[in-house]
């Protein structure tokens, strides 16, 4: 019987299509948002017969779009959602990046309680799920990875792209770093450099202010970055969010981890890892966001979510591999023999 039939976890494979779905639609939502501020003025002030024809256009989009979801008043209606990933406010519940609270404590040199607590949520969902944040919601993410599958389209076409390994721990030094120039300068200096927060910023300059800040800059010597130096090499190696949120995962109970029963050394998954890692070793560690990457790229359903504070020592080469038959074979000839 095929092994993948055995798993019990062929369904997490589909994992990464929902993922996929869900790093749209926040993204999706970001670039809305801007627009829904820009028709609640509209409306606020009663504007439409003086409306630029372009801005009737949006009038009218957002009208259809939100008029299923708004009530009797849509002005405050509308505020169900507000902000970005950075700091925000979703139907009624404020939520805040933790590198958000990070950078006020460190700037100010205290907590404000009531900022602390909109981090919680995300805290506690770090602690249990680890970096989640960077695979599944970061709007960074969504663009980084579609640019990572251009660059593999490239490569294979013989373009050079980048390949370095860095140091890893140059993302930590980002993070304290960035909290001392928070507290030199007495303002949240992350925001400068954090893509999650450039995006949100950046698209509502431009869909609001009709412009763009020095983050749309940054953000593209990112992407630049991944491109020609190293295969998401922000994400892996400078990301300061990155940082915390590894630090606040390191002991997450929920965990990918490989069958080795089930698994033929086939190494898709460590192809499929955009950030280096090796699960075909055993090798996930603190910086693996539980994307499902290599749990979709795995023909036979050899990696899946098991609920564990650490990570499955090396276990070798997988039962389904040459290599391992072929070392079992003089065992079987000397069990036979005796």
């Amino acid at each position: 019987m095929d092994s993948r039939q055995n798993s019990g976890f062929s369904w997490q494979r589909h994992l990464n299509k929902l993922r996929w779905v869900i790093l749209g639609s926040v993204f999706g939502l970001l670039v809305l948002l801007p627009y829904i501020s820009v028709y609640q003025n509209f409306l606020a002030a009663h504007a439409y017969d003086f409306l630029a024809p372009n801005e009737v256009r949006i009038y009218d989009t957002l009208e259809w779009i939100t008029q299923p979801f708004v009530g009797s008043d849509p002005v405050e209606s509308l505020d169900a959602i507000k902000g970005t990933t950075w700091s925000g406010t979703f139907f009624g519940v404020q939520l805040s990046d933790p590198l958000a609270v990070v950078g006020q404590m460190a700037s100010q040199l205290k907590v404000y309680w009531p900022f602390l607590l909109t981090a919680l949520i995300p805290i506690g969902l770090t602690v249990f799920f680890g970096r989640f944040y960077c695979g599944w919601i970061c709007p960074a993410t969504f663009i980084y990875e579609i640019v990572d599958n251009i660059s593999l389209a490239l490569r294979r076409m013989g373009f050079p792209t980048g390949g370095r390994r860095l140091n890893r721990g140059i993302k930590y030094l980002v993070l304290v770093m960035g909290a001392v120039f928070s507290f030199l300068l007495g303002n949240v200096a992350f925001s400068a450099i954090y893509p999650p927060a450039i995006i949100g910023r950046e698209l509502y300059y431009f869909v609001a202010m009709k412009g763009i800040g020095a983050g749309t800059i940054f953000f593209a010597m990112t992407i630049l970055f991944d491109v020609m130096v190293s295969r998401r090499g922000f994400c892996r190696y400078l990301c300061p969010g990155g940082a915390l949120y590894g630090l606040l995962g390191a002991l997450r109970p929920v965990r990918l981890q490989r069958t080795v029963a089930q698994c033929n050394d086939c190494t898709l998954c460590d192809k499929a890892c955009q950030f280096g890692l090796h699960p075909m070793t055993d090798q996930f560690g603190i910086d693996c966001n539980n994307c499902t990457a290599c749990i979709a790229a795995c023909p036979t359903d050899a990696i899946s979510f098991h609920l564990r504070l650490s990570d499955q020592p090396a276990q070798g080469h997988g039962h389904l591999s040459p290599t391992f038959k072929r070392e079992q074979q003089p065992n079987t000839h000397d069990q036979g023999s005796s």
